[in-house]
């Protein structure tokens, strides 16, 4: 039947995507680790945005400041954004000299923008003092020698965009697992997309970029409307005139953790958050593979209720199946698939013991795929406090 027909068809497609994504991911070089008596020379600003992070400041700001690269050539920008809670005061409380805070209230008055993140990595950049811009999110935590290993690669391999590895530190319960595990797909997607340069895919939390291209580019104009996007989208705009020089860095010495959703509609909200983008790429190619990997879900999500409304039949050559079984090979078949993407980029991560779990979200990430996707479209989120269509 028609359903099956092109379920099947979309499970060919996704397969070659994921075992394009496999083979890609397995070629991408591990970066070198600096020798111990390189010398850096290059100028690093490191922008943190901050909302109402009074529970993850601190954290996040102790552990940049016990970075092995040079005090000398750190600077550390945390931009409050109209924060309701006493996230400015600790940032406030910090004596090292390094550490400044700006106040985005001050710049935007009242201004009306939608993107507030955007407008807050906007204003660090025009105050800052380095060459290479890194970012990275309040709530995350960065290991010791995150920016010795960028900042080696940089001086090394000359890009002017680098984007950087992201983990989850979840905790052993069922939405952090499944976020944990989410997250580990979109990681080994994001290196391998931008190792091939077949489609632009970061995470803000870990990256790196020349301030003057920022600049050469405009910075945000022309996505600065849409809500989200801050680091895809300016990753497109500066692929478009350096494609050859934007890199994705494999070096767990880099790797950035960040704090999982703790709640089911939190986890929601954010990743609708970044489903509304997905119609607003101008890299046309990740809409493609979007679309497909939806639609493959939608097919998958409505196939056994369409077995159960009646007792179809799908012939395979010989062999004649019962939609619903046909239905369950799929969903096997999908889950192994997925399994042989995610294992190296799992042991990459050191995230392997997660695996076990994998099967047994099948069901749950269909269902979360869809929904949000749908909501990402035609619905509206609130994230920090705002409400955003």
């Amino acid at each position: 039947m028609m359903i099956a027909a092109i379920c099947f068809l979309l499970f060919l497609v996704y397969t070659g995507l994921l075992l394009f994504y496999w083979s890609a991911w397995k070629s991408i070089p591990d970066a070198e680790a600096p020798p111990d008596e390189y010398e850096f020379a290059t100028k690093v600003t490191v922008l943190v945005p901050a909302r109402n992070e009074a529970n993850n400041i601190l954290n996040c700001i102790h552990s940049i400041l016990r970075q092995s690269y040079p005090e000398s050539l750190l600077e550390i920008l945390v931009i409050d954004d109209h924060s309701t809670d006493n996230t400015a005061a600790l940032v406030q409380s910090f004596t090292n000299n390094n550490v400044k805070l700006l106040s985005l209230k001050e710049t935007v008055h009242s201004q009306v923008i939608n993107s507030y993140k955007k407008k807050a990595i906007e204003t660090g950049i025009g105050l800052s003092k380095g060459n290479l811009i890194v970012t990275t999110d309040a709530d995350c935590v960065v290991p010791v020698n995150w920016l010795k290993t960028i900042v080696y690669y940089y001086e090394k391999k000359k890009p002017v965009f680098i984007a950087a590895p992201v983990a989850i530190d979840n905790k052993n319960n069922f939405i952090e697992i499944f976020q944990s595990l989410d997250f580990l797909t979109l990681q080994g997607i994001t290196g391998a997309s931008v190792f091939r340069k077949i489609h632009s895919m970061c995470n803000g939390a870990n990256l790196a970029y020349e301030k003057k291209v920022f600049h050469e580019v405009g910075g945000f104009s022309g996505i600065d409307a849409i809500a989200s996007g801050d680091d895809m989208m300016l990753m497109h705009k500066i692929y478009k005139k350096y494609p050859a020089k934007v890199s994705f860095l494999k070096a767990r010495e880099a790797i950035v953790q960040t704090k999982a959703q703790e709640t089911l509609t939190s986890f929601f909200q954010q990743r609708i958050r970044w489903a509304s983008k997905a119609d607003k790429y101008d890299d046309k190619r990740i809409f493609f593979v979007l679309l497909v990997v939806y639609m493959f879900n939608v097919c998958l999500m409505i196939m056994p209720f369409i077995a159960a409304a009646g007792n179809y039949s799908v012939s395979m050559g010989a062999f004649q199946l019962s939609l619903f079984n046909f239905w369950l090979l799929l969903l096997c078949f999908k889950t192994i698939i997925e399994l042989l993407f995610l294992i190296p980029v799992a042991i990459f991560f050191n995230r392997l013991y997660l695996l076990w779990w994998f099967p047994l979200m099948q069901p749950f990430h269909i269902v979360y795929t869809v929904v949000a996707g749908w909501l990402g479209k035609f619905g509206a989120y609130q994230w920090k406090g705002r409400n955003v269509k």
